[in-house]
């Protein structure tokens, strides 16, 4: 059974691809009311579903007329995500954002289930096993090292 988080989120993007233009403006609490439960839970779910890094702008104003807007963000080819992809890897990047870089890459059909669970095992704690203030740029130079392989080497 899904939890809330997962239902939220299933909503919002089925809602976000049947527009033309990729984008959904909610209101916080209307959703939160949807679904029976506290705002704050629809910002959980924003803040870690609707990330930069797997795809998503998130624009907000806030006061009485208030929104939230989603935007999914469409690359215009495989070479310019994952140029985009490398940048925000660098200098250094956690565990969680290189996850869904990986994820990113798997919804956009640029590697396939084996190789981002590959690309997981790579990346993560157990395997850097170095201080904390090396793992993330560590884990940095290793995306971009498997980020600069796949667009170069077809």
């Amino acid at each position: 059974m899904a939890n809330i988080s997962d239902v939220i989120e299933a909503h919002l993007k089925k809602i976000i691809a049947s527009t033309k233009q990729n984008a959904v403006e909610i209101k916080r609490s209307e959703i939160a009311d949807l679904f029976q439960c506290v705002p704050s839970q629809i910002n959980y779910v924003i803040n870690t579903r609707f990330t930069v890094e797997k795809g998503y702008i998130v624009e907000s104003k806030r006061g009485g007329g208030g929104y939230i807007r989603i935007i999914r963000v469409e690359p215009q080819d495989k070479y310019k995500l994952l140029d985009d992809l490398m940048k925000l890897a660098q200098p250094k990047i956690s565990q969680q954002g290189a996850i869904d870089i990986m994820e990113r890459l798997l919804e956009e059909e640029v590697i396939t289930e084996r190789e981002a669970k590959l690309m997981v095992s790579a990346i993560g704690r157990n395997v850097l096993n170095v201080q904390i203030a090396l793992r993330d740029e560590l884990r940095s130079r290793i995306m971009v090292s498997m980020l600069t392989t796949l667009k170069y080497k077809e």
